[in-house]
């Protein structure tokens, strides 16, 4: 199941409402589970566990339109009550099922792979969400494409991820292949 896990220090329950934060890629937040009253721990996992939350990037924009039974905004409640702790990325298992875990920083990485674009790209802020068109380029040749319809800051991602991929390849190519030394040979002709 998505955005669930446990602090890695502790084994503490926590929902992940957002994997990534703007401006640092390397920090969630996170809501603990284990001080929820009964009713709040069970109208947060009715929404992680629903379809809507499972097909949600971020938990966070689910709880940002959801209600309490009470009728108070749930993400709204848990910012204003202090629910909502901003941990390491390194420090959270994410846990899709009880027997897997997976640290969120490697998951986070993985996703930004995915997805084309540089783990600072990932954290959602307004009005800039991750290009869904900024596909993984492939190890195959680049094919120029029509740049017209891309912001700069969409150029820009794109050019970063290509220039990332190429450093991947070439480390690949030589670890298989080691260039050769490139020191010149000096002959000296007899006279």
């Amino acid at each position: 199941m998505k955005h669930v896990g446990k602090m890695k220090n502790n084994g503490a329950k926590v929902v992940i409402a957002y994997r990534t934060l703007p401006g640092d890629a390397y920090s969630a937040l996170v809501i603990g589970t284990g001080n929820l009253g009964e009713s709040y721990h069970d109208s947060l996992m009715n929404v992680v566990q629903s379809n809507e939350g499972q097909q949600a990037n971020e938990l966070a924009d689910i709880l940002a339109v959801r209600k309490f039974p009470d009728g108070s905004n749930m993400l709204e409640w848990f910012h204003t009550r202090s629910h909502l702790k901003k941990v390491p990325t390194n420090g959270v298992l994410v846990t899709p099922t009880p027997q897997t875990s997976v640290p969120l920083d490697e998951l986070n990485v993985i996703i930004a792979e995915q997805k084309g674009v540089l783990l600072e790209d990932l954290a959602v802020t307004d009005g800039n969400r991750p290009n869904p068109k900024a596909k993984k380029p492939s190890a195959q040749p680049v094919v120029e494409e029509t740049t017209s319809d891309l912001t700069p800051a969409e150029m820009r991602s794109r050019a970063d991820a290509l220039f990332k991929q190429a450093q991947v390849l070439r480390r690949q190519a030589d670890e298989l292949d080691p260039p050769k030394s490139k020191s010149k040979k000096v002959t000296v002709a007899a006279e």
